[in-house]
């Protein structure tokens, strides 16, 4: 199980390439192997699209039962919102008996801080704004109690074409504890070719394109912008 972290060859880590090189087969999703076509070259892939995730793992854990080493890969880390999880829970009800090794990844969330700056230099809490696996009314708490903790707040998976109302919803929620002038980062695309980063308010946030492929940092009480960064404090006395 392999995290390839963002998107960019620059941004993964020496173990996963090694990892992905080694293997006789890459599977995932067809848009991640697209990505790493240059590191994946001749090999066979089991690619298949969104939605597929269960069947992904059950095909990787087939190839791997008949002596092969295969990578499974997760963009961002595979345990951070990944496959880890699933494929590890795939592997056990079905007492396949093959050996998994879990190779972390560069998380979605920090790419955008460190493009951002240093956003999430204190305590943050990350929320998917999905309810495709999580219950909305779930979400909402979340949001609530992270806003009302004064917690920088990571917001994934905020928009799609079928989803277009929760980061709007997001927003009322968190304007309910926070400041619309408090800073907010928008990272689309972090480390691949069509990469956007913007700095506006919780008060702007809608004004900018945001996606499945966008991640939002929302800052807490602390927050601030200088020289084209947002920076936390960490509560050091200068």
């Amino acid at each position: 199980m392999v995290g390839i972290g963002p998107g960019s060859k620059g941004d993964m880590t020496l173990r996963a390439l090694e990892a992905i090189k080694s293997s006789d087969v890459v599977a995932g999703y067809k848009a991640y192997l697209n990505l790493l076509q240059e590191v994946i070259g001749e090999k066979p892939m089991l690619s298949s699209g969104m939605g597929e995730e269960k069947e992904r793992c059950r095909a990787a854990l087939e190839e791997a039962s008949r002596g092969k080493t295969v990578s499974l890969i997760s963009s961002g880390d595979p345990g951070v919102y990944g496959m880890a999880g699933l494929l590890l829970e795939i592997a056990s009800a079905s007492n396949s008996g093959v050996s998994v090794e879990v190779i972390p990844g560069v998380p979605a969330s920090c790419a955008a801080s460190a493009l951002l700056g240093a956003p999430l230099a204190h305590d943050h809490a990350v929320i998917s704004l999905s309810d495709l696996l999580t219950p909305w009314p779930i979400i909402e708490k979340r949001l609530s109690l992270a806003a009302q903790g004064d917690f920088v707040i990571v917001l994934y998976n905020p928009k799609s074409s079928q989803r277009t109302w929760q980061v709007e919803k997001a927003r009322e929620i968190l304007l309910e504890s926070r400041s619309k002038d408090v800073p907010v980062g928008i990272v689309k695309d972090a480390g691949r070719p069509n990469q956007k980063v913007d700095i506006t308010t919780l008060g702007r946030m809608l004004e900018f394109p945001i996606d499945m492929t966008t991640i939002i940092i929302v800052g807490n009480s602390t927050t601030f912008v200088t020289g084209g960064f947002m920076v936390t404090r960490r509560g050091y006395k200068l």
